[in-house]
């Protein structure tokens, strides 16, 4: 169940805003976007993001402000997770990349402008954070197909083709992954398995629109699991408006789960994880949730 609160900028509120200038649409609307925002109240500190990370630049302005507005994707944003969440700070999202699946979660819209007047609205969401070998990610985490997908992704064809970069990705790692075995222990049960891929989501959408389940919401204090467990690369094909609603069905090889720890071990050699579009390490893993962890500009009903 979420949290919210309802509270407009007052004249000195004060916010740190950091846009990743290489982010698919970084260099976009950020005029209009300052424009508004200072229209709404709000007093901008804008350090220069070329010389510091995000994770600095929270740390050393985090007492200065009482926000922090991110401009960038789902990698932009992940990237700097560990700092929003030590700040204490609420967060304003401005979707800039390619994917925005963490934007598309919470229903701002994709037009930055319209973003800020979710964050001048001031309405307030306690969202859950999820972890894998303890490093923190808001949407998903997956292990298989969706690694081979990102080493195929570069920057410029995100920035060329958008979302459907990630459907040409996809179909060159189908035609060149391999599925393989591993053990997925959750709720005091274990069970081995053949799958292509593992994705465990605190969110409800990945991949540029991808559902991880129907009734997953980021706020609802539960990790959703499915693995595909097809035989063949060509089973794939009927199971992708079932991936793209996020909707189970018993009769076709996708294995669901619910709870809030997972830990997954291959039977054979270790695997890359992504989280958020991102690698972040390799199996053994161990996945948990941190409910209500971070405050989010965004509505109440948001999914």
């Amino acid at each position: 169940m979420s949290t919210t609160e309802k509270k407009q900028p007052s004249n000195s509120s004060r916010a740190l805003l950091l846009v990743n200038p290489k982010a698919r649409r970084g260099q976009e609307d950020l005029a209009a976007v300052r424009e508004r925002l200072i229209q709404g109240g709000l007093s901008l500190l804008e350090p220069a993001t070329e010389s510091a990370d995000f994770l600095t630049l929270i740390r050393r302005h985090r007492e200065e402000v009482d926000r922090i507005i991110i401009g960038g994707g789902d990698g932009t944003i992940h990237s700097a997770l560990t700092g929003l969440l030590k700040s204490k700070l609420p967060v304003g999202i401005l979707p800039l990349g390619t994917a925005n699946d963490l934007a598309r979660t919470l229903m701002i819209s994709a037009d930055p402008v319209l973003a800020c007047d979710t964050i001048l609205q001031g309405e307030t969401r306690s969202i859950d954070i999820g972890t894998v070998n303890e490093e923190p990610f808001f949407n998903v985490a997956s292990i298989g197909l969706a690694a081979e997908v990102t080493r195929r992704l570069s920057r410029g064809t995100k920035t060329y083709w958008g979302v459907l970069a990630y459907a040409w990705a996809a179909m060159g790692a189908m035609l060149q992954g391999r599925s393989f075995s591993v053990e997925i222990r959750c709720n005091g049960k274990s069970l081995k398995t053949r799958t292509w891929q593992i994705a465990i989501g605190n969110g409800r959408y990945y991949g540029g629109g991808l559902t991880i389940h129907e009734n997953a919401s980021i706020d609802d204090g539960m990790l959703d699991l499915y693995s595909v467990e097809i035989q063949r690369r060509w089973q794939i094909l009927p199971l992708i408006p079932a991936l793209w609603r996020g909707t189970p069905d018993p009769v076709l090889p996708v294995r669901t789960m619910r709870g809030t720890e997972f830990e997954i071990r291959p039977l054979h050699r270790d695997r890359s994880i992504i989280a958020d579009g991102e690698f972040v390490g390799s199996t053994p893993a161990v996945f948990k949730l941190i409910p209500q962890a971070l405050t989010v500009y965004a509505k109440q009903t948001a999914e």
